[in-house]
């Protein structure tokens, strides 16, 4: 699976998950909209949830992400082309945001949607490049695990319900 990021370039260089993925020629960098491919796009703001149902789709185009600061990231922002999904409920890894609900990097975002798209393996090869990339897989083996065996969105939001629940 193919994996883009549409780069703002608005953050720290030394922190940016993104900058480091295409470093190791992981994912591809696109400086603007026009330049991204089509594909199913991570959007918090999307109105349907990441599912197994996605994962042809992303295999067939691309997994895409926007990676920009947290005070960037507004609805606006998510004007790329494509099928826009949210990730459920996942708590972050990072040492930025460890432990917040939300709060994932752009590696972070791309290894949840693998391993809910069926693809740990390409997920553990991501994060193994992040002395902390263990560590979110740790954090939220439980809930990928049964986001991944989630038929559809609406099981996924059902799922995700039970971990807001606990919040």
């Amino acid at each position: 699976m193919d994996l883009h990021v549409r780069y703002e370039g608005d953050d720290d260089p030394d922190k940016c998950t993104a900058r480091k993925l295409a470093r190791f020629d992981l994912a591809k960098l696109h400086r603007s909209d026009r330049q991204t491919p089509y594909g199913v796009v991570l959007n918090p703001h999307a109105e349907r949830a990441l599912s197994t149902v996605d994962a042809d789709m992303a295999a067939e185009t691309a997994l895409v992400a926007l990676d920009c600061s947290w005070e960037s990231a507004g609805e606006k922002m998510f004007s790329l082309p494509g099928e826009h999904r949210a990730l459920p409920y996942l708590v972050a890894g990072n040492p930025v945001n460890f432990g917040r609900p939300m709060r994932l990097t752009t590696v972070e975002a791309f290894a949840a949607a693998l391993v809910i798209l069926g693809e740990p393996d390409h997920a553990e090869r991501i994060m193994a490049k992040f002395t902390w990339g263990e560590t979110f897989l740790d954090l939220n083996e439980e809930p990928l695990r049964r986001y991944a065996e989630c038929d559809d969105s609406a099981e996924v939001v059902a799922v995700q319900q039970e971990y807001l629940d606990r919040e």
